[in-house]
């Protein structure tokens, strides 16, 4: 079941949280879920290299707050706060409701799958070899203390003629413990030879353990250390 399952999806309401945080009356629901839409696909145009890894939309009952998951802030704020402004403004004409933009900062973003997914598509879009590229993520993100990664590759590779599937792992991803932190993300490189799908998963430890060590860490202002082994209760 875990291997045709997203991982986000299968345990969101559990261990994860919404992406959208809001509650409306049934008629209003489908108006605010495709608004939520809208300013996702915004974003993600609009600012695609900023390395905007995540979106959460927030709602109150006249404000929408938008939460911005980025590995480069300073793309996003510009010089003086002029271009975090300029979004904000442009986010309010798309709604039409008084919109507050907040920034949290991704200290590492090879701990963050879509942005690693992001990673391999920009180097198959420039003619890369997609083995270099996996070899290459596979070692940068586990040397980000990570328990374990794997990338799937789909499409035309190398120019051949017929699309296949590749794959390549390290460490440990588990299937279907809940408990574990399965990052997952998703992106598409547009090559000459035609479009290439690229997953990424990342098995960040346990829910309590990494809260516990993201809080020591930035607390002491150290990044993350290795993976730790915790036993089972």
């Amino acid at each position: 079941m875990g291997q045709k399952t997203r991982p986000t999806g299968f345990r969101v309401g559990i261990t994860e949280d919404w992406s959208s945080k809001w509650y409306a009356p049934k008629r209003e629901f489908g108006t605010l879920l495709v608004e939520d839409f809208k300013i996702r696909k915004f974003v993600s145009e609009e600012y695609k290299s900023a390395s905007i890894a995540k979106v959460v939309i927030e709602r109150t009952r006249d404000q929408v707050i938008v939460n911005l998951h980025s590995a480069r802030p300073g793309m996003i704020i510009g010089r003086k706060g002029a271009e975090i402004d300029r979004m904000k403004a442009r986010l309010e004409d798309l709604t039409g409701r008084r919109t507050e933009v907040k920034i949290v900062e991704i200290n590492n973003p090879f701990r963050t799958s879509f942005l690693v997914a992001e990673d391999i598509a920009q180097q198959l879009s420039k003619r890369g070899s997609f083995r270099r590229a996996i070899k290459k993520t596979l070692d940068q993100v586990m040397d980000a203390g990570v328990y374990g990664v794997k990338v799937q590759l789909s499409g035309r590779l190398g120019g051949a003629e017929m699309s296949r599937c590749e794959k390549a792992s390290r460490g440990s991803i588990p299937l279907s413990t809940l408990q574990r932190h399965i990052d997952y993300g998703f992106t598409i490189a547009k090559t000459t030879m035609g479009v290439i799908g690229v997953k990424v998963w990342i098995d960040l430890g346990d829910y309590n353990s990494e809260e516990a060590d993201n809080g020591s860490n930035a607390q002491a202002g150290q990044a993350p250390k290795g993976p730790k082994r915790s036993h089972k209760r």
